[in-house]
């Protein structure tokens, strides 16, 4: 019955000492006496007799390598350039940082020119050390080269930021492309290096060239529908790669070279990989950290005790949460937390279901939050009440094929509440708690409006799966008279809620069938046995359109197990949170507030996901929601921009 126990406070991202940086080994940056050149770039400065030199004067041996590299351009020659230009900026960090900016960025230069010039094509290996190196050194580079840029100007969307030396200018555009986010809405950045996962399980990235970085959402004019979804402080993951452009002469700029490069800003979720000429690049990325960076911000765990005993002062913050744009052509997944809790407990789940790509390819996550001090059944008016709210916003012509696929996934009494957004009611909910027909009753416009959403409703026709989690189908012996009275004593309803009642009572006596109904207040008198709505919602047939699933906890004791019928998960019975006639119901060995965190359950419920995807794609083979009002590539396809070919050398620096 209970979500979690109890929101306990969790720091899911924690500062770093130092930034992750995959060249610290490699080139000793934290070494006494380093940073120090790799083997094989000393071999050959030894070679053009610049070790000493390199030593001595590193700004003037670099001139002169600069020299050689553009007299005899050769692979390895790039490569001892750009690891030797960020041994240097490292060097001059925090004393002369326009110095080691200008040193960054030709480090990222010259890794690109390793890694893409056409002149380098027969003999690039991928199986060489150094070619993974090169990618180091860019990703690496790019980094320190953002931080300096962060701290001067800021690296939004749409602007050009120009970097100049005593012989050269670089002009830096900043894009967001393959992104469902508007420029507008990327705010401040942090630095995923900069931080580490503690309060997620698992760690979805991938690796390739960029920079992943945390992307602070902040609020702007003119914002779409659908932004009112995302909950305040909102970030998002975004892999940050800088392209150089073809170098084209400028005679106004004399012996001056002008460069000119895009720094652009992927989504990691829409775009995996994009190409630089003829070739396929892998971009790095990092889906977690930026999420756990969120949850250490976010205010919604601590609603989830407000939420239990004053739903009066949560009832704003109720409603669906997305956590990132909102796509036509992904079936929404939405999950109902239970009581004493709030989406924040989805997070371990939703973490490993969007790491899949199969799975974000075509599903979107959204999460709803309510007050749960108040009984199930308002709970549940409420949920159908904003996912016809929805549909009106998102799609108000029922365009979209997407949103008649939504699957609902509740946890615990959120089980109740996504239940009842798939049953039809008829007469016998009113049936089973009054004594005179509906129309009959004497009550205000507003009260009259909040019982009747209650007690009568359809089956919503856009929900065709459901997943219960550990959800007392029979009630909790937990509410027992004890705890019911302590709710009691300690929940603060909503005025209306409180009013409504009150003057129900007193204008219609005898309503009510029996006391149960007219002293169930609180949420945990509506999950007693008793409750007869609880046996009208187990014994109301589903639609036919409707596959239901199950997953239910049980605990062993010692390592023996209990009899099935005699176990449960510490809260809710087997016997209560078992359903007969469901597609599928798995026992899990859990506790009742970490079943939805269990790898079974997730890999269960990723069961379930991909086989809603295989009986749609068996039942209509070109699935037109796929590609339907498409605002980015999906992540299967690759971003194609501007080639940029056989870049000079000349004057990097």
């Amino acid at each position: 019955m209970l979500g979690t126990l109890g929101c306990a406070t969790t720091e899911y991202v924690t500062i770093r000492s130092t930034p992750h940086n995959p060249l610290v080994e490699k080139l000793k940056l934290n070494a006494r006496g380093g940073p120090e050149p790799s083997a094989r770039t000393v071999q050959l400065l030894r070679r053009y007799d610049l070790l000493a030199p390199f030593h001595d004067d590193p700004d003037a041996a670099m001139v002169t390598l600069q020299q050689v590299v553009a007299n005899e351009p050769t692979a390895d020659k790039y490569y001892a350039f750009a690891e030797l230009s960020f041994i240097r900026g490292k060097q001059l960090a925090g004393h002369d940082d326009q110095a080691a900016l200008e040193y960054f960025e030709t480090a990222v230069a010259h890794a690109y020119i390793f890694l893409f010039d056409q002149r380098f094509n027969h003999v690039r290996n991928p199986y060489d050390p150094q070619f993974r190196g090169a990618c180091d050194l860019y990703n690496a580079a790019l980094d320190e080269s953002m931080r300096q840029l962060v701290e001067q100007n800021g690296l939004q969307p749409g602007c050009t930021h120009r970097v100049e030396t005593a012989n050269n200018i670089c002009d830096v555009t900043v894009v967001a492309r393959g992104t469902q986010w508007h420029d507008d809405d990327f705010g401040e950045f942090e630095f995923v290096s900069d931080y580490q996962v503690q309060g997620l399980t698992n760690s979805y990235e991938s690796f390739g060239l960029g920079v992943p970085v945390i992307v602070k959402r902040k609020q702007h004019d003119h914002e779409s529908p659908t932004e009112k979804y995302y909950p305040p402080g909102l970030t998002f993951p975004a892999t940050a790669f800088l392209r150089l452009l073809p170098v084209e002469p400028d005679p106004e700029e004399g012996s001056i070279a002008h460069h000119r490069a895009v720094l652009e800003f992927y989504d990691p979720l829409t775009t995996t990989d994009i190409m630089v000429g003829d070739i396929r690049v892998s971009l790095e990325s990092d889906l977690s950290t930026p999420l756990a960076y969120f949850l250490n911000q976010s205010h919604l765990d601590s609603v989830a005790t407000p939420g239990l005993l004053r739903p009066d002062l949560t009832e704003k913050l109720s409603g669906l949460y997305m956590l990132q744009p909102y796509e036509p052509r992904k079936i929404p997944v939405i999950m109902v937390h239970g009581l004493w809790s709030s989406p924040i407990t989805w997070m371990e789940m939703f973490n490993d279901l969007r790491g899949s790509l199969e799975l974000r390819d075509r599903y979107q996550f959204w999460f709803y939050m309510y007050p749960t001090g108040q009984p199930f059944w308002v709970s549940a008016g409420q949920l159908r009440h904003d996912l016809a709210e929805m549909r009106a916003t998102v799609d108000p012509q029922r365009h979209t094929p997407a949103l008649d696929q939504i699957v609902l996934v509740g946890h615990s009494m959120g089980g109740l509440v996504a239940k009842l957004q798939t049953v039809a009611s008829g007469e016998r909910y009113w049936d089973t708690v009054a004594t005179k027909p509906f129309q009959l009753v004497k009550a205000d416009r507003d009260v009259r409006e909040s019982l009747q959403a209650t007690f009568f409703f359809n089956a919503n026709p856009s929900v065709r799966q459901l997943i219960t989690i550990a959800t007392p189908h029979r009630g909790s012996r937990f509410s027992n008279s004890a705890t019911q009275w302590l709710g009691r004593k300690l929940i603060t309803l909503p005025e209306l809620l409180v009013r409504g009642r009150e003057e129900l009572l007193v204008d219609n006596p005898g309503l009510f069938r029996d006391d149960y109904f007219q002293n169930a207040k609180t949420s945990f008198d509506s999950l007693s046995p008793e409750s007869p709505l609880l046996s009208v919602l187990l014994n109301t047939p589903l639609p036919p359109w409707v596959k239901t699933h199950n997953i239910v906890g049980v605990l062993e004791y010692d390592g023996e197990p209990v009899p099935l019928m005699e176990s449960g998960d510490g809260i809710v019975s087997y016997a209560s949170a078992h359903l007969d006639n469901v597609e599928s119901e798995l026992i899990v060995n859990s506790t009742h507030s970490t079943i939805h965190q269990n790898p079974r359950t997730i890999l269960e419920v990723r069961r379930i996901l991909l086989e809603h995807l295989r009986s749609l794609d068996a039942g209509q083979p070109r699935n037109p929601w796929r590609f339907a009002n498409q605002a980015a590539p999906t992540s299967r396809q690759a971003i194609v921009v501007h080639p940029a070919v056989n870049v000079g050398s000349e004057n990097l620096r």
